[in-house]
């Protein structure tokens, strides 16, 4: 609030300097003729008495008319104000046809059931699948395809010198956003010489998850790991407790800027490290940059692929979700396609994108958007366009548009799915046509029984773990809207095995296209394909031209560096 005061304040000092200026000066600079300096001791070249008598203003009839005149270029200044508002009011919100309830634009409007009603019959007929899961990857052809590591010294370490404190992060958000922090306080401990107390998960309204390090990942793992290249503990040593009364809070917390690099932590955080012996980084995402020697570039991928084992409980489900997800798969010889799709309650509402539920869904997404985020969306400031969240492609996709973009591809209705996801926004309503499409629909709720979930039941994070084990040993695996879960994946899954097949829709194009209540299921089909052809030859590329550059995330795309990391705590399956 008081940031907008202080704008307010800003504009009403600008408002009144304007005022002054037009007061002051009737017409402005730019709009004035020009006019040849003149000596003033000389009146210029076209005055002369004629001209001094026909403006003498001591005349009350050229009184009145000056004054008219400079009242009329005041009013002049007082209608272009206004329009000019008015202007820069329609291009912060948008184009004056969104205002005034013109035609809605290409893309805007979420059609895709009455599409899919339409096309029905034809793509029900159209059970011939034109991909073979066999033949579109295979694991064999993998990772041996890479790189070698590209230079062994980085991981030939002399040996732990005497550290000189304690390091201490709370790693917030999701299961993957958590993944992020944990691999970034690794690489800072190497950087500063700390001893790493074991990273501390934030609490979050929204992931509704309190759940420890130790109950996502085996910690004693994580620890031998990482034994010659970081010391971890567990925490910190009773001494320091008693000196902060045993409570984390009373630790100096340094704010770290987002994407600080490897100088800014010896020069800013090293000395306060050195004084106090201990030191509390929270919040600690994204607080590391890309762009990182390679030794601790190596730590990085130490601690994603190798140190960060799911706890036992996690990873013994996890395996035998797989198992059972390969053996309903006979009919694709155990190859299945894995979905991400982010179409919860808390995602719809945070996208503010329209769908078709009418008054209540409007009502629930409204109620949705008070609980997680409160006021946020209500403020002046934050403008909601649905229509143009749409056309930029940042609604999560439906149920029923992954299903139709899929059998457009080619995957038949004889195709395994396994779809990951949290609770699904309006189920059964939702899910009913993406069943219709691809019958052998899985997930983790129906592989595994009620008690085998029941430990797992309101913790998110846990959950998650279990969706992207299943989806990492996919053969096909499909993303759907972003964020940490596809982006530490695909990574994860390039590190495995090399190009492992991605599919990642242009969702801008693919509303465009869904919205056309007139398009033909075999025009839908082609654009589908060359769709699917694109995303295949993206994933190659960008693997073999954004591995050189360290602006891109290390974690969507794994370094020479990674190479390095000798075994996995992952293994393929079979």
């Amino acid at each position: 609030m008081a940031l907008n005061k202080k704008e307010n304040h800003h504009h009403l000092l600008l408002h009144s300097n304007s005022s002054s200026e037009s007061n002051s000066s009737p017409s402005s600079p730019s709009c004035s003729p020009r006019r040849r300096p003149s000596s003033p001791s000389a009146p210029p070249p076209h005055y002369n008495n004629r001209t001094r008598r026909r403006f003498d203003l001591r005349k009350p009839q050229n009184r009145i008319s000056s004054s008219f005149m400079v009242l009329i270029r005041n009013l002049r200044f007082l209608l272009v104000l206004p329009l000019l508002y008015i202007s820069v009011f329609c291009i912060y919100v948008g184009n004056f046809a969104d205002i005034v309830n013109q035609s809605p634009l290409p893309g805007s409007i979420y059609r895709s059931p009455e599409i899919f009603i339409k096309l029905l019959p034809q793509i029900q007929s159209d059970n011939a699948s034109s991909l073979q899961l066999s033949s579109v990857w295979k694991y064999d052809h993998g990772r041996k395809s890479q790189k070698a590591c590209a230079d062994t010294s980085i991981v030939q370490h002399s040996g732990l010198s005497d550290s000189r404190g304690y390091l201490i992060v709370d790693a917030n958000g999701g299961l993957n956003q958590q993944r992020s922090s944990i691999c970034n306080a690794v690489a800072v401990a190497g950087i500063l010489n700390a001893v790493l107390v074991i990273p501390r998960f934030e609490f979050h309204n929204i992931w509704q998850d309190s759940s420890d390090f130790g109950d996502i990942y085996d910690t004693d793992h994580f620890i031998s790991t990482l034994e010659s290249h970081v010391t971890v503990i567990r925490e910190l040593p009773k001494v320091l407790m008693e000196q902060y009364d045993y409570n984390i809070s009373n630790i100096l917390n340094i704010r770290v800027k987002a994407w600080a690099p490897v100088s800014y932590y010896l020069g800013e955080v090293q000395s306060i490290l050195h004084e106090k012996g201990v030191i509390r980084i929270a919040p600690f995402a994204n607080r590391l940059a890309m762009e990182i020697p390679p030794n601790f570039q190596y730590l990085r991928c130490l601690t994603n692929y190798k140190a960060l084992k799911f706890a036992d409980p996690i990873s013994a489900l996890a395996e035998q979700l797989v198992q059972r997800m390969i053996e309903k798969s006979t009919k694709t010889d155990g190859k299945y396609v894995a979905v991400h799709l982010r179409f919860e309650e808390d995602m719809v509402a945070f996208s503010c994108c329209i769908y078709d539920g009418g008054e209540t869904e409007k009502m629930e997404m409204e109620a949705a958007r008070e609980k997680g985020w409160r006021d946020k969306f209500k403020r002046k400031t934050y403008i909601i366009r649905p229509g143009l969240n749409r056309i930029n492609g940042k609604c999560p996709m439906t149920p029923l548009e992954v299903g139709m973009m899929l059998r457009g591809m080619g995957f038949g209705n004889n195709t395994s799915i396994y779809l990951a996801s949290g609770k699904i926004y309006q189920a059964e309503r939702n899910l009913a046509p993406l069943l219709q499409m691809f019958p052998l629909l899985q997930t983790k709720e129906s592989l595994a029984t009620l008690d085998e979930l029941a430990p797992f039941e309101g913790y998110a994070s846990r959950l998650a773990a279990l969706d992207y084990t299943v989806c990492l040993y996919s053969e096909v695996f499909v993303t759907t809207q972003g964020g940490n879960f596809p982006h530490f994946l695909m990574g994860h899954r390039r590190f495995l095995y090399g190009h492992a097949k991605t599919i990642k829709p242009d969702k801008s194009k693919l509303v465009l296209l869904l919205q056309n209540t007139s398009i033909s299921w075999n025009t839908l089909k082609g654009q589908m394909e060359a769709m699917f052809a694109k995303s295949n030859r993206e994933g190659k590329m960008l693997l073999k031209t954004k591995m050189g550059s360290r602006r891109t995330s290390v974690y969507a795309y794994p370094s020479e560096e990674c190479m390095c990391v000798e075994g996995s705590s992952y293994s393929t399956p079979g």
